[in-house]
Formats: C-alpha cells, structure tokens, sequence
C-alpha cells in the first residue's frame, strides 16, 4: 500500500535490507530474513526479532524508497505484504512518475512532486471504499469545491480524482473535480496555483492519450485549446465519467432534437457517480442484445451455458432485465441469445453442487446454467419475472401463417410486398431458385439446430450465413430478429393501429413533404408503381412522423422504407424503421444529421488506421467524408441496385453500423490503384461511380423486371463484381473491427462534430455582424461565447429551463441562440459602460424591449450586439440617441423602431423557415437608409424626467460627477424655459381667437416640474423617489431659433404612464402644490434636436461620452463574473 512519505536514514539499515530493484529516483528493498536469503545467519536473526514483535511493530517484507541523484535522503512511498503487491506499485511508479520528473530542474522539485503525488493517492484509495461509507470526506470535497470556484450549491459535485494537470513540460500535482456543468482543476504546489473550470458544454475532444513523456493520459480541447491530466489512479473509470458528463451537455444543449425530457439523467441536479454508471450499464446491455429502451438491466451472474449442437459448456454471463433473460459468451465464441421470460415455465435446480440451474422454455426447449455464485438467488429472480412479464397477444411468430393483425384496420398491408408482386414459385427450376432453396435449406438445418425465433443461439455460424445471404423468404423474419424490432413489436401490441387512426388524415409540414417525396422512392420497382406500395409506404411514414415528432420526417427515410416493406409486413416495417432510426442510426434523420457526420468522421479514422496509402496520397479526407455520405444515410440502397443493396441490410441488421464501415473500407481497398491515380476529386467520383455500377448479384432469384440494371450491364469490358465476394472481403480484411470500438469511436468524434456545427454558426454570424459593428474580430468572438454561455447558464441547474427552447438549430444562424429578458438584463448589467446604479435594471429592461425590434420577448446576437456597439463605439449623438429612445414608451409612441437591426425570421416557430422571405427582409435591412434625428418623436414630461435620471446614475461615480450633474441641470433649466416662452406664445394666440376655445379660463403661471442637480439637492435613487420643482426660470428666450419648441394642448388627455395606467404626472413630487398647472404639466415635451444641442453647449457631457472605453477590460470583467452573477440571482 502507499505511505505518507516519512524520511527514512539507510546508515544503520542498510543490513536489514537488501534491494531489489533500483533507478535514478526510486528503490524497491526486501526485508532480509524473506525469500531466498532467509535461511542466512543475518536473516535468521531479523526473522526472530520480527516475530517476537508484536503485531503493531511488525514491518512489512517489501517497501519502496525515493531519493534524488544528488541527496543523500531517502523517502518511505509504499510497503507490500507480497512481492506481487509492492510490484504493482513499482510498476505503477515506472509507467506514471519516472518520465515525468525529468523535466524538473531541481531536487527537491522532485521530491516535493512526488510526496504530494503519493499524499493524492493515499487520499484517492481512502475515498474508493465510496461515498457512502465515508460522506464526511465527501462532504469536505463539496464544500472544498465550492470554496474553491465560486460555484452555486446547485451545480452538483459527482466525483473528485487526484491527478496531475500538464502546463508545458511541468506537472502540477492536484485535484479534479468533475461535475453536472463544469470540469475543474485545482492545484497548489510550491507557491505555484493553478485553477481551471471548464464547461462540458464547451469541450470538443476528450480522448485518452498516450506520449513519450506521459505514459496514459486523457487529452481535453476546449476551444481550441488541448489540456493534458495524467498519474490518475483509477485513469479508465474517470475517463469515462468524463466522457458520460461530456455527453449529456451535449445531447442536452445542442441536440434538443434527440434529447429525451424523460431521461433518467434529466435533472441535473440529481446526477450522482452511482446513477452514471447504472445509466451506461443499461445503455450498453440495450445496445448489445438490441432490446426496447424500457428494459433495464437488473442483475448478472457469471456462469457456464450448455450449448447443445458443440456439446461444450461456454463461459459467459447472464444479464436479467425486467422481461427478458440474455446471455453472452466470453470465451472467443461470439455465442449469445436471448431468452423473453413469457417463453419460460418453470426453472429447476437440478444439482446444488455444481450450483446449476435449468431453465424450461415452451416448446420442449431447456437451457442449463452452472456454477452460478448465486444460483438460488437467480432461480427466483426469474421464477418471480415469469409471472410479471408481459405476454405478446398479437405477433405470430410462424412466418408461414397470414393474416391482419389483431388490434389493426383492414387496410393495413399484412403481407411483404414482394410476395404480392414477385411471389415464390415453388415449381420454377431455374439455376439461381435451386441455388436460393439451398440457402433456405441451411438456414433450415441452423434453425434446427440453434433454434428459430427469439431463442435462437447467434453464433459465427450465424454470421457465415448471413455473409453468404439471407433467402427472399426469411428475410423479413431475420431482421426483424437481428434488429430487435421484434421485441418493440412484441411489447407494443395495437400500437401502430392505434397511430394510424390517430394521424391519418392529419395535415403537417411532414405529411407534405412524404407525399413530395412519395413518387421518388424505388420508382423502378413496379410495388412502387401501384396504389398498394405508395399507400403502404405513405402510412408507415405517416405513423413514425407522428410517433417521432422530433425527426418528423427526413430525406432517405423513403428509400430505407420502400425496402422495408418489401420485405416485411406494413407493421413490421414500421417497427423496423423504429429500430433503424432510434437504435441502430441515432441522431441520422434529423435536420442536421450529426450521426451520419459522426460516423463519417469514425471512417476517416478507419481510413487512416487501415488504408495508409491512400492517407498519404490525399491528406485531406473529407473528400470521403462527402462522398460516403448516401453510403450512410440510405446503407447503400441509393449507389447499389437492390438485389445487391439488400445484402448490405442484411449484414447491417446482424452487425450494425460496423458492417456499413467495413464494406466502405472494402470498396476503397478495391479500387485502391484507380484512386492513387486520380488528379482531382471529380476523377475520384467517377471511379466509385463506376464501380458501383459494376456490382451485381448473379445469385438474385428476382425478376428482370424487378432487378435496377444499370447503364452498364451488358458491357462485357467493364469486370463485374459479385457483391457476397465484396462483402466476404469486408469481414475477412477488415472483422477484426470491435463493436466497442465502434461506438467508443462514435462517442469521442461525436463532441468534435457537433462543436464543429456550433463553430461553423458562430463564425456565420460573426461574418454578418462584424459589417455593423466596430468591435475586433476578437472582441466579437469572446462577446457571442459570453452571449452563448448566458443563454447556457439559465439551463444549468434547471430540469426544463425556457431558455432550452430558445436554441433552436434549424433557425437561421442569427436566431439559433437568443435571449429572453431575464438572461439579456443579467449579460447587459455585465456588459454596459457606465458605473452600476440604482436604476441600472430598467434601464435593462428598457434596452431589451427597444432591441426586441419584432417584440417576440427574444433578442438574438445581431440585436444585442448592434446595441452594445452604440454604447461601445459609437458617437456622442448616437449614444445620446439610444438613451433618448431607451426613454419612449412603446404603448405611446408613433415611431417604428428601426435600429438597423435583421429582425427574426417571420417563420419563427414553426418547423418551416421561409428563407426568401428572410433574405428578403435581411436586404431591406441592410439598404435602410441611415435614421434621421428629425424622425424621432417628442419625448413627454414623464419620460424626460426618466432620461435625466438615467443620466444621473450614468454619472454617478465619475471623477467629474459634479460637473455633469451642473450641466445636467443647466441644460433642464434651458430647455424648461423655452417650454415657458411656447407656452406663453401659444396662450397669447389663443387669447387672440377665443372662438376656437369658447369655454377656456385663464390659469395662473406656474413652471412644470423637472429634477434638479445634485448641486441643489441630492437626487434620490428609488423608482417612486422624485425630485423637487426649481426655482423659477428666467422668461428671456433662447436665441436658437431652430430649437424653439412647439406644444400642443391637450388637457383632457392624460400622459400615459410607463406602466401603462393612465395618469397626467408619474413623476410628481409629493410636495409640489396642487394647482391647475399640475394638470398641465404633461402636455409640454421636447424634441431630440433640443436636447442634444442644448447638451452639446456642456463640454463635460461630450468629453464623458466620447470617451474611449476600454471593451478588453469590461469582456474580461464579464467572462470572470459572469457565473457569479448566475449564483447570487
């Protein structure tokens, strides 16, 4: 085990000791008296004295010392009972540290190094006996956690490693924290601190990696940016915690599309380490025996099966799920089946002391277990399901019998296609029928052997045959087996009847686009020349859109279909497409279609690892990437003709997206000498195309008629290749590529390709933006990540945030990321200019409802960007502008807001984006025509005492506070006397023409209300707090006559309020006299061009404007705060 690093003094030890294994930095010693030397006169003498010793003083027989080339001091690490034990430790030293403390340049570097990598370990094997034995200690590493980065008690710490985090060449010896949102790192080592925290929503690698210098190590890229951590105890599990947390950022932030409201790790905050681990092991054991999602996996026991037909006995293990016993081989075997628990009818125990069991199936079937561990105990797990699961009531397992199906409408096809339109002739002698009943003759002996149906043993027997060709006649039977569409069927009965009467005459975006797309699909196959196929193809389609709104319907899902029902009944191609589209292809037939990029760049790592010629030859491989994308999409059916494409389905129902792969490696390796040949990518593409063509099925019992031959069938230059040698070739080049692999592949390119989407939106935005704005590239580029995380961070801590449904991927760029008023008011704060005040959050919500040009409740980047650059980079007037249109009520105005901001698309909401509109108004926008000041409206009395006190807050803090407040009040005290002479004026000349006003009274003259500066009397801060009336303003008129105002009498209309209710003065002091002026006072107003002349006479209120502002600093105030705005909220 590992110790606390003690100093250890070898001058009198030295006999006592003998080594054993020796290096530059550490020493492996056995005690002597142990081993060979121990029948020695010297080891006699220590053997004696250390069983004498009682056993608190007994010294282990083994220990491992560290010292440095240039000390003489040695240092205890770990001891060990036996030697395997202490050599697991040296091994453990030799493959982690020995590399590492090269790169130190001193000494005691190194020893301080190791002691704390050691000091880590021994905490790391006291924290493995788990968190429920010890929470204390978990406990601590909370509250640790959020001492340490600030985080909210909401943000859920799952586990915590020791490990080492690479800066350089130089290790830092520390912690990492690993939680619901965020991936931290703390490490403190000789007055060195380093602190990192990343979000998963951000990482767009994270692989396990190996080097020179660093033995094993997991590799993290956050934004471009690689980050090494190493010395990790336990390197796989954390790994794939890692990977898990990595993962449901994603799917949940990005890929709402496929994102399940019900997932077990839904709620973040309930996401544990234990939950994790349940949630793979349930995702693996689905995936591995193709089972419907509601299954779970209960229990597994290790134990030998019998397999009758090799009369061996096969290791292997049983996994137990609520409905169905499975069982897979371990042994090479690649034996596997699986048993539903309504075929099992009783379970016996024949023998206890080879702790067997045996399990009776219907249909005089058994199935012996032994040595079984806990062989009671699974007898009565599964005596116990036997009575629970649920029977199938609809599916008739007897391929020869017909019939509609129970539960379902006449209308429904109950038989495959080809039997309809290419039925089997029993009598026909042709060469090829002999030849496809000799297929069907073997598979008939397999199920003989292996049995038929669910229970059937898969075998490399299996395999061989599928290689070879699934008969016409059993070919719907066999994938719906292989594909486990099967077991959805069986647990749903009447459900696809009940879909269809649901959605049937319903009208949506996806109906319209099935029957678009319902002529194109297989239009040679004379089944798709008639209303029978069409209509079959139409229901089908129809019924998953429904099922599946979320996928609707999408391109290549027709052509997948047609075959389908070819070959399988109308509800059994339903679920088979249930199976391909959300088992066996995730994430394929949706808008963006990230499976098929992601499997794309799986086969470019293929391509690299196995066609390293052809690598070298073209560096750049996303020429495949496009070219193989139908491959993918359609496996094949869209380049090969059916009779061969077929083939391919069948190997990909036995063996997944694994099968598609190989035979894509195999198609390249074929025409390996051709591509090296070729100068561009257009000669690359007539290759493939016309080895495609050149594929055929000689063995194809179909009709001329129904066979796709191809343009070049009957040229005899042109070699021809059979597509079972093809795809033999596959499995025998290219088999030993692992499932596993596969998907842990598909698991690391995943994160990479969906960060590549949202890189590929950022930097479109940015494109469009950066013409409007005055901010750098890199400005622009740290503003839309701190836009991006503001809409992120309202979704951290919440099971069904709004904001979720604010990102949407099929908008345009611009309306992918938006904010509502709650996230942009809280990135606003951070963000504007001017010194925090009181009135800071209406000036928010002003701002917001001023950008919300469409008044949709949402901003996108262009809008909250264009408003930032106003206050950022924009001119005296056009700030003073900004506020002065931040202050117009929107339920008063006659203005039109028109920023020169791209509203949202007019399609918003709905699944289809009108893009000619959008382009549209997206021209419109940017040839409006620059705003003029002379178009503004009048700002009102309520509204310009909102303006002035915003102005105060502005200033407020300022080294020049006080000045500006003077010039505020000078330029209130100017315009308010120009109000007075209009208003005289105007009186005066209805004086003159008393008919037009025969009920007026004289009204004594009182000056209307105003704020005044702080140099009279402090302004106070509240909403409801106003200020007091000046004295009296001069009656001298200005001498501006361009800006003289013009007021409009309206008594009996009162000034709307901000709040909308009706009131003639908002901002009346409570002790300004009540006189008929008060009623008055909401009838004068400025205009624009008044107040910003009267403040461009304030040298003071330019300067504070125009000056400079330093974006860097206030973007990295931002990023630095921005979650700790989140937390205080």
């Amino acid at each position: 085990m590992w110790l606390r690093p003690e100093e250890v003094l070898l001058k009198n030890a030295l006999k006592l000791w003998v080594t054993e294994k020796s290096n530059d930095y550490f020493v492996l010693q056995r005690r002597r008296g142990y081993g060979e030397d121990s029948g020695g006169l010297t080891g006699l003498l220590v053997g004696t004295l250390d069983t004498v010793l009682d056993s608190t003083a007994k010294v282990a027989p083994f220990r491992i010392l560290h010292q440095t080339p240039d000390s003489q001091v040695y240092w205890s690490v770990a001891c060990g009972a036996s030697l395997e034990e202490i050599s697991q430790h040296w091994d453990w030293l030799q493959q982690n540290i020995i590399r590492t403390l090269s790169v130190f340049d001193s000494g005691e570097d190194i020893t301080s190094f190791v002691q704390g990598k050691i000091r880590g370990l021994i905490a790391e094997e006291g924290k493995s006996a788990g968190d429920e034995e010890d929470p204390e200690r978990f406990r601590e590493a909370v509250l640790r956690f959020e001492r340490l980065f600030g985080l909210p008690q909401r943000e859920k710490l799952v586990t915590y490693f020791s490990c080492s985090y690479w800066r350089g060449r130089v290790p830092n010896q520390g912690w990492i924290y690993l939680s619901t949102n965020f991936l931290c790192f703390y490490s403190y080592m000789l007055g060195n601190e380093v602190k990192l925290m990343y979000p998963w929503d951000e990482v767009s690698r994270l692989e396990r990696t190996s080097s020179v210098l660093l033995a094993e190590s997991i590799r993290v890229c956050v934004r471009g940016e690689d980050h090494y951590f190493s010395m990790l105890l336990r390197l796989q599990q954390t790994y794939l915690i890692m990977q898990q947390l990595a993962e449901y950022a994603i799917v949940r932030f990005f890929d709402k599309e496929t994102f399940n409201a019900e997932h077990p790790l839904a709620n973040p905050l309930h996401i544990m380490q234990k939950a994790l681990e349940i949630h793979a092991r349930n995702q693996s054991f689905r995936s591995f025996f193709r089972l419907p999602q509601e299954e779970n996996l209960c229990e597994v026991h290790e134990s030998f099966l019998w397999v009758p037909f090799s009369h061996v006995n096969t290791l292997g293990k049983i996994c137990v799920s609520e409905n169905y016993l499975c069982f897979a081989s371990q042994d090479g075997s690649q034996c596997h089946l699986i048993i539903p628990l309504w075929e099992v009818f009783s379970v016996e125990l024949p023998d206890r002391g080879s702790r067997a069991l045996t399990v009776c199936l219907r249909g005089k079937r058994a199935l012996r277990f032994s040595e079984v561990r806990d062989f009671e105990r699974l007898a009565a797990t599964i005596r116990r399901k036997c009575g629970t699961a649920g029977s199938p009531q609809h599916y008739i397992s007897n391929p020869d019998e017909e019939g509609v199906m129970v539960g379902q409408s006449q209308a429904v096809s109950t038989e495959a296609l080809m039997n309809v339109f290419h039925p089997h002739d029993a009598e026909n002698l042709d060469p090829k029928m002999l030849k496809e009943r000799m297929k069907e003759q073997s598979w008939q002996i397999h199920f003989a052997e292996y049995g038929r149906g669910s229970g059937m043993f898969c075998t490399k027997k299996t395999r061989d045959l599928i290689v070879r060709g699934v008969p016409e006649t059993l070919r719907g039977e066999l994938w719906m087996l292989f594909s486990g569409a099967v077991h959805d069927m069986t647990s749903h009965p009447g459900y696809y009847g009940r879909l269809l009467e649901e959605c049937m005459g319903s009208s949506s975006l996806a109906c319209d686009e099935i029957e678009r797309d319902l002529h194109r699909s297989l239009p040679e196959h004379p089944a798709f020349q008639s209303d029978t196929g069409i209509s079959a193809l139409r229901r089908v389609l129809t019924a998953y859109a429904h099922r599946n709104p979320k996928i609707g319907y999408c391109q290549a899902m027709n052509i997948l279909t047609s075959v389908l029902l070819l070959y399988a009944k109308e509800e059994e191609a339903f679920w088979l497409l249930v199976a391909v589209c959300e088992r066996m292809l995730p994430d394929y037939f949706n808008r963006r279609i990230i499976g098929a990029l992601v499997d794309q760049a799986v086969f470019e790592e293929l391509i690299r690892e196995h066609l390293t010629q052809l690598t070298e030859h073209m560096t750049d491989l996303s020429f495949f990437s496009s070219v193989s994308l139908s491959w993918f999409l359609t496996l094949f059916i869209s380049v090969l003709p059916i009779e061969s494409a077929v083939n391919v389905v069948d190997c990909f129902f036995y063996d997944g997206i694994k099968a598609i792969l190989q035979l894509g490696l195999a198609v390249l390796d074929y025409n390996m000498d051709n591509l090296l040949c070729c100068h561009d990518d257009a000669e690359a593409v007539t290759v493939l195309n016309r080895f495609f063509d050149s594929v055929t099925n000689k063995d194809s019992p179909l009709p001329a008629t129904v066979q796709q031959a191809s343009a070049t069938a009957n040229d005899k230059s042109i070699q021809k290749v059979d597509i079972s040698d093809l795809i033999k070739e596959s499995y025998e080049k290219y088999g030993n590529i692992r499932t596993e692999e596969v998907e842990n592949m598909r698991k690391r390119n995943k994160l990479y390709v969906i960060q590549t989407l949202e890189d590929t939106t950022k930097q479109n935005v940015l494109r469009v933006v950066a013409q409007d704005v005055k901010f750098s590239a890199a400005q622009l580029d740290e503003l839309y990540m701190l836009f991006k995380r503001q809409h992120f961070v309202s979704c951290y801590w919440s099971v069904c945030s709004p904001a979720l449904q604010n990102h949407d991927p099929s908008l345009p760029y611009l309306d992918q990321y938006q904010l509502d008023q709650s996230q942009f008011s809280s990135l606003f704060n951070l963000l504007q200019p001017w010194t925090t005040h009181t009135h800071v959050r209406s000036l928010a919500r002003s701002a917001f409802r001023l950008l919300d040009a469409n008044g949709d409740g949402l901003v996108n980047f262009k809008e909250f960007i264009c408003g930032l650059d106003i206050l950022y980079n924009r001119s005296f007037t056009e700030k003073l502008k900004f506020l002065f249109k931040l202050h117009i009520q929107p339920g008063t105005q006659e203005y039109s807001a028109e920023d020169g901001v791209i509203r949202k698309c007019p399609e918003r909401g709905r699944a289809k984006v009108d893009l000619q509109e959008y382009l549209k108004q997206w021209q419109e926008d940017l040839q409006r025509r620059e705003e003029n000041i002379k178009d503004l409206p009048r700002i009102n009395q309520v509204q310009f005492i909102g303006l002035t006190k915003t102005l105060y807050g502005v200033f407020h803090g300022t080294e020049e506070e006080e000045s500006l407040y003077r010039a505020v009040a000078r330029v209130t005290s100017l315009l308010l006397r120009m109000e007075e002479v209009g208003r005289k004026l105007q009186e005066s000349s209805l004086q003159k023409t008393p008919q037009t006003t025969p009920t007026s009274t004289p009204q004594p003259e009182t000056s209307p209300t105003l704020p005044t500066s702080p140099e009279n009397e402090t302004l106070a801060e509240g909403e409801g707090d106003q200020p007091e009336s000046p004295a009296s303003p001069q009656e001298t008129a200005p001498s501006h006559s361009d800006i003289t105002p013009t007021s409009t009498s309206r008594p009996s209309t009162p000034t709307s309020s901000p709040t909308g209710t009706s009131s003639p003065v908002l901002d009346t002091p409570t002790d300004t006299p009540s006189s008929p002026s008060a009623v008055r006072d909401g009838d004068w107003s400025f205009s624009f061009e008044q107040i910003l002349a009267s403040l461009l006479n304030e040298p003071s209120v330019v300067r504070f404007f125009e000056r400079a502002v330093d974006t860097d600093s206030l973007i990295a105030h931002a990023c630095k705060n921005q979650l700790k705005v989140a937390h205080f909220k």
